[in-house]
C-alpha cells in the first residue's frame, strides 16, 4: 500500500485548503444567521455562492470513483480520501463540492443501476448541484438495521407501482432543493428469499401522496437546511420505469451504495476530529487554570497525546479500505469497511468529548463547533447500520473464515 499523495492529489489537497481558508471557515458564523434567517429550509445565499465558485474551481464532484465526463475527475476512493478529510472539518462543507450525503450514494446509485432515462432526468441535475434528492431505507415501525424487516409496500398496477409507508431519518427531505426520493420497498413480501422482497423505485418528491411531516432533531438540531425527515407515502403512484435495476434487486443496491457512503462517512469523521484535536491543543496553551496552562495539567497532555494516537489509527485504516476498494471491488473490501465503520465514529465521539471537556463550559454552547460536531459523530454510530450489526456481521465473516 502506497499512501503518499499523488501530484494529482497534491493539487487538488492544496487547492481544497486554500478554499476552506479563504471561504469555509471565515463563514461558518454568517452561514449559521443566513439559514436561521426566514425559511431554514430553503438554500442560504452563501452556500448557493460558493457552490458555484467551487464549481468554477473544478472542486466539484470529487467522490466518483470513477470519471463521468465533465461531471468528475474521475478520483480512486484512495486519492478521494484525504479531500474528504479536509472537507469534513465543518459539517457543512461538502455539499459546496457537491459531495455531501444522502447526494453522494444516490448519484453513485444511478451512475451505476440507473436506466440512461434514469440518469438523464435525475442524475444530469444532481451532478450539476441543481437539485438534491433523499434515500427513503429506515422505519420507525421496524428495526431497520435489518433491512429485511421494511415494510413499505411497492404494488405493481399496470403500468405503475403504488407506495405505501411511512419512512424517518430521510436526510435532505426537508430541503426544498430535494426533488427526488430513491424509496426501499417490498414488491414481493411473500418471496421465500427475504433478500428479494425489496425493491428501490425513484419517486418525485412532489408526486402526489408524499408527505414529509417533520424534521427530526438530533440531540436538538434539526440540520437545515438539509434536515433529517419524517415522510410518508400514501398511495404514491410512480410509472413501473421509474424502478431501479428492477423487481427483487432492493437489497442488492443497498449493499452496492452503503459500501462508499460508509467509508466516506468516516473519511469525513476523521477531519472533524482532527479538527476537535487542533482546538484542543490551542485552548489547552491559551487556557490559564489554578495559576498555569492547562498544557501543564498531565491529564490534558495525556487526552491531547491519546486523541492523535487514535484518529492516526482511523486514518490509516480508513486509507486502507479504501485502496482495498479500489483494488478489489466493494465486496472484497467489506470487513475492513465494517472494521472502518465500527472505530471512526467512536474515535470522533471520545476525541470531540475530551475536547468539549478541555473547552469547560464552552465546549458545549453554540460558540464553537463541538457540541454540533459530537451531535454529529454521535448519530453516525447508527447511520448506514448500527455499530452492533456491523461487529455481528465482521464477526462471523471472520470466524467462518477461520475454518
Amino acid at each position: 500500500m502506497d499512501f503518499e499523495f499523488s501530484p494529482k492529489v497534491q493539487d487538488l489537497r492544496k487547492r481544497l485548503l486554500a478554499f476552506m481558508d479563504d471561504h469555509i471557515y471565515p463563514n461558518e458564523a454568517l452561514f449559521e444567521e443566513q439559514v436561521a434567517e426566514g425559511n431554514r429550509w430553503a438554500a442560504p445565499e452563501l452556500l448557493s455562492d460558493l457552490k458555484q465558485r467551487a464549481q468554477a474551481e473544478g472542486l466539484w464532484n470529487l467522490f466518483l470513483p470513477q470519471s463521468y465526463g465533465e461531471f468528475s475527475p474521475g478520483l480512486t476512493n484512495l486519492e478521494y480520501a484525504p479531500l474528504a478529510e479536509i472537507m469534513g472539518r465543518v459539517l457543512w462543507a461538502s455539499e459546496v463540492f457537491n459531495c455531501s450525503a444522502p447526494d453522494t450514494g444516490n448519484m453513485e446509485v444511478l451512475a451505476r443501476y440507473g436506466s440512461p432515462a434514469q440518469q438523464k432526468e435525475w442524475l444530469a441535475p444532481l451532478l450539476r448541484g441543481e437539485i438534491r434528492s433523499a434515500f427513503c431505507m429506515t422505519e420507525p415501525d421496524v428495526a431497520s438495521s435489518d433491512a429485511t424487516n421494511i415494510e413499505t409496500s411497492m404494488m405493481r398496477d399496470g403500468d405503475d407501482y403504488v407506495i405505501n409507508g411511512r419512512k424517518w431519518w430521510s436526510s435532505g427531505a426537508c430541503g426544498e432543493r430535494c426533488k427526488v426520493h430513491i424509496v426501499m420497498g417490498k414488491t414481493d413480501p411473500d418471496n421465500e428469499n427475504r433478500y428479494r422482497q425489496q425493491s428501490m423505485i425513484l419517486v418525485p418528491a412532489d408526486a402526489d401522496g408524499v408527505t414529509v411531516e417533520r424534521p427530526l432533531k438530533v440531540f436538538g438540531y434539526d440540520d437545515a437546511p438539509e434536515g433529517h425527515a419524517e415522510v410518508v407515502f400514501d398511495n404514491v403512484r410512480v410509472p413501473a420505469s421509474n424502478l431501479l435495476l428492477g423487481e427483487g434487486r432492493g437489497f442488492e443496491i443497498a449493499q452496492g451504495r452503503l459500501g462508499p457512503g460508509r467509508i466516506h462517512h468516516c473519511m469525513r469523521l476523521v477531519g472533524l476530529a482532527q479538527r476537535a484535536l487542533e482546538a484542543m491543543c490551542v485552548r489547552a496553551e491559551t487556557r490559564v487554570a489554578f495559576g498555569r496552562p492547562l498544557s501543564k495539567q498531565q491529564s490534558v497532555r495525556e487526552q491531547i497525546a491519546e486523541s492523535a494516537c487514535e484518529i492516526e489509527q482511523a486514518r490509516l485504516l480508513t486509507l486502507k479500505a479504501a485502496d482495498r476498494m479500489d483494488k478489489g471491488g466493494n465486496k472484497a473490501a467489506k470487513d475492513l469497511i465494517a472494521m472502518i465503520k465500527i472505530v471512526a465514529p467512536s474515535m470522533a465521539c471520545r476525541v470531540l468529548d475530551r475536547a468539549i471537556q478541555v473547552h469547560g463550559g464552552a465546549g458545549v454552547c453554540q460558540d464553537f463547533f463541538l457540541a454540533h460536531a459530537y451531535a454529529a459523530a454521535r448519530t453516525i454510530r447508527l447511520a448506514d447500520g448500527p455499530d452492533q450489526v456491523h461487529m455481528m456481521q465482521l464477526g462471523r465473516n471472520l470466524a467462518a473464515a477461520s475454518i
